[in-house]
Formats: structure tokens, sequence, C-alpha cells
């Protein structure tokens, strides 16, 4: 087990816990105050201390991927809303990302570039290094667990439904028109490409390397690295 850590703001701390405590390969989760103008602040101080509910997440990597971890998020909050979730006003309920690695900061930089690029708007999102995380009150912690009917902007069911459900793959037909016929053949018939022949072997633009057929996340530029093996390589 390899145990790491992100923290993430996206309007009232209850709903985003309850939703992550649902995911597969999260190992922990803490309720907080993240990245405020004061060292201290209490739930009621919100408002003029600065900081944005937060939610401390300690994952395991062999199980959950922090892509995975982002691309969930992004799909529960809305990204274009300023200072507001569900029905949630206020600075306490920015959006945001805040990361104590780098090279966690360009996985989740490179997954709201998606989403803009998508949409064709900037989003909202603060992503940001965590310059402090102060552990909400304990009435707080768990507190849909505690208060199964208490007020949630998030639709919890969301957890248990996978990213990239096996029932959306195109059938084979549809595959061969298309796909490559290169493409085809590693990713339905199991080939392997001549070495050197990739055209991401030298392939540099960052951003999120995505299954062709699912959509499904892979790996982030950021864990990309030269083998010498012929083939695009990652950690």
């Amino acid at each position: 087990m390899e145990r790491r850590e992100i923290y993430l703001a996206g309007g009232c701390f209850w709903g985003v816990e309850a939703y992550y405590q649902r995911v597969r390969g999260i190992l922990d989760t803490e309720t907080g105050y993240a990245n405020g103008n004061k060292e201290q602040t209490s739930y009621r101080q919100l408002s003029q201390s600065g900081h944005a509910e937060t939610v401390k997440l300690v994952y395991d990597v062999h199980q959950i991927s922090l892509a995975e971890i982002v691309d969930r998020y992004l799909r529960v909050i809305d990204p274009f809303s300023l200072n507001r979730q569900g029905n949630d006003v206020g600075t306490q309920y920015r959006t945001g990302i805040y990361y104590v690695r780098e090279e966690d900061r360009r996985v989740a930089e490179a997954f709201l570039s998606y989403v803009e690029r998508t949409e064709g708007r900037k989003t909202v999102v603060e992503l940001e290094e965590l310059r402090h995380f102060i552990p909400a009150e304990k009435i707080h912690q768990d507190y849909l667990r505690k208060y199964p009917e208490g007020y949630c902007h998030i639709g919890l069911s969301e957890a248990q439904k996978a990213l990239y459900p096996g029932e959306e793959v195109p059938s084979r037909t549809e595959l061969r028109q298309k796909l490559s016929r290169e493409a085809y053949e590693v990713t339905q018939e199991a080939a392997t490409e001549k070495p050197g022949s990739s055209c991401y072997l030298h392939h540099t633009q960052e951003g999120i390397y995505v299954d062709i057929v699912t959509g499904q996340p892979l790996f982030s530029t950021a864990d990309q690295f030269d083998a010498g093996c012929g083939w695009p390589s990652f950690t």
C-alpha cells in the first residue's frame, strides 16, 4: 500500500466527504478549512478568514489514481460557478484543488485545461499548493454518516457508478470504422507497435493520455520518461 493525499474544496464539505467515502481506494477523509488568510479559523469565522471548506483525502495509489480522483471531482461540482455550489453561497464554498506534490499540480492542471477546451470557457477552480489545513470541529467529521438525512448538494449514488462503464465501449464493427488498423490491433488484439514507430514517442504537450476506446485516463505527461526502449514510457 502506498498512501498519498490531496485536498479538495467543492462546496459544503459534508457532501464532498460523504461522496469520496464511497469511492474504492480512498483510505481516509477529514473535513477542514484550507488556504485562508489566517492561521486559525472555525466554522463560524469562515466568511472573515477566507478559508475554503475542504476535504483531506488519503488514498492508496495502487487502488485509485489521482487522475480518477480529479475526474470524479470535476463531475460532481460545477467548475464554472464562482463561490457557489448547490444552495451554498460564499467564498468558503469556492472550489479548489490544493496539492502537496508538484506532480499532482500537473495532473490537476491537465484535467482543468481539458474541461476548458471542451467547454470553451475558463474554470474558476483554485489550483494552489496547500498552505495550511485546519481540521474542522468534531460535529463536521463524518457528518452524513451521523446524520444521513442531512443536507447534501452532491448525488452520492454517483460514487457507485463506474466512470468508464464497459457497456459504453463500441462494438468491434464500430471500432474498425473508428480506429486506424494499428490502433485496432493494439487495443483489441493485443498487438504491439514496432519500437520507435509511435507518434507519441516524442510527444511533449502536457496533458492526460486516455484510452482511445473508452476515454479512461491512463497516464499523465507528468509521469512520462525516456526509457530508451522505443515506446512511450510512464512511471
